[in-house]
C-alpha cells in the first residue's frame, strides 16, 4: 500500500483553490467591466435622450431643426426592411441548415461549404454592402429601395442564421429521429414533425440575434446609397426609404449639441424596438420548450 503524504496533498489542494479563486475573480472582473460599460452607455442615452423622446418625436419627419426632428419615416422604413429580411434570411438559412445536416453527405465538398459559411459570418458588413450595390441596385435595377436593402441585409445575416440553425438541429437527440423512423415516418416527416419543433428554440435565438444585427447596421445602407433625409413614407417594396441607423448616424455627426441629444433619443427608440423583438423570441422559445 502506497504511503500518502498528507502534507503534499494539502499543498496541492491549496494551490488548486488559489488558482480557482484567481480565475473566478478574473471572470467576475470581466463580467463587471461589461456590465459597467452597459450601465454607462444606458445612463448616457437615457439622460440625454429622454427629453426628446415623446409622441411628436415618433410622429415627426427628420428636420434641420433639432426640436422638430423625428424618426417617423426611419422607424417605418426599418420595420418595412425587417419585414423583408426576416422571411428571406430565415427561410433560406433554415433550409440550408436542414440540407447540410440532414441530407448532405459528409465529404470534403460539404466541409468546404461549411468552412466558407463560417468564414462569411465574420466578413465586414461593408463587403456585403458592395455586393448588394453591384447585384441588387445596379444589375437588377432595384435602386435605393426597401427590397434592395432588405436583400442586402439578408445576405449579411444569412451565414449567422445557417450556423445557428445547424447547431440547433445538431443538438436534437438522435433517439428522437430513430423513434420517428421506427414508427414508419419518412425523412421529411421526421424533420418536419420531430427535428424542427425541437430545434425551434435554438433557431429562434440565433435568428433574432441576427435580425438585431441587421436592423442596427449602417455601413451596407451607406454603400447602397440609402438617403438620410426622407419626408415621406414608403408605399411599396420598391420605394425609397431611410432607416433608424442612417438617421442616428446623420444626427450624431452634426456639430450642433442639440442633435447629440436627438441622436440619443433615436438610439432609445432603436433599443426599444430590439427589446420588443427579443421579447417575442423569448416568448416563442419558452412556449416550444414547454411542448418539446
Amino acid at each position: 500500500m502506497a504511503y500518502i503524504n498528507h502534507e503534499t496533498v494539502a499543498k496541492k489542494l491549496s494551490v488548486r483553490r488559489l488558482k480557482n479563486n484567481l480565475w473566478k475573480n478574473v471572470f467576475l472582473l470581466a463580467l463587471l467591466l461589461a456590465l459597467a460599460a452597459l450601465v454607462i452607455l444606458g445612463y448616457r442615452m437615457i439622460s440625454q435622450g429622454t427629453a426628446y423622446l415623446n409622441w411628436e418625436f415618433l410622429q415627426n419627419f427628420s428636420s434641420r431643426f433639432p426640436e422638430k426632428a423625428g424618426v417617423h419615416a426611419a422607424l417605418i422604413g426599418s420595420i418595412a426592411m425587417l419585414a423583408i429580411v426576416a422571411p428571406v434570411s430565415l427561410f433560406l438559412g433554415v433550409g440550408a441548415a436542414i440540407y447540410l445536416e440532414e441530407y448532405a453527405k459528409k465529404n470534403k465538398f460539404t466541409q468546404f461549404i461549411q468552412m466558407n459559411i463560417s468564414n462569411l459570418a465574420g466578413v465586414p458588413s461593408i463587403v456585403f454592402g458592395l455586393l448588394g450595390l453591384t447585384i441588387f441596385v445596379r444589375m437588377l435595377g432595384m435602386g435605393k429601395s426597401i427590397l434592395a436593402a432588405g436583400l442586402t441585409m439578408s445576405l449579411l445575416i444569412l451565414p449567422v442564421v445557417i450556423v445557428a440553425a445547424q447547431e440547433a438541429i445538431r443538438a436534437v437527440p438522435d433517439h428522437l429521429r430513430e423513434a420517428s423512423f421506427g414508427m414508419g415516418a419518412t425523412k421529411w416527416q421526421t424533420i418536419y414533425k420531430v427535428v424542427l419543433p425541437s430545434a425551434i428554440p435554438g433557431i429562434l435565438t440565433g435568428g433574432i440575434l441576427a435580425l438585431s444585427r441587421a436592423i442596427g447596421e449602417t455601413a451596407p445602407l451607406v454603400v447602397i446609397g440609402i438617403p438620410v433625409i426622407v419626408q415621406f413614407l414608403p408605399t411599396g417594396i420598391l420605394s425609397e426609404f431611410t432607416a433608424l441607423p442612417m438617421l442616428i448616424f446623420d444626427w450624431a455627426k452634426r456639430p450642433q449639441e442639440e442633435f447629440q441629444y436627438v441622436a440619443a433619443a433615436g438610439i432609445l427608440v432603436l433599443m426599444i424596438l430590439l427589446i420588443f423583438m427579443n421579447s417575442i423570441a423569448v416568448w416563442i422559445r419558452n412556449k416550444f420548450q414547454k411542448r418539446y
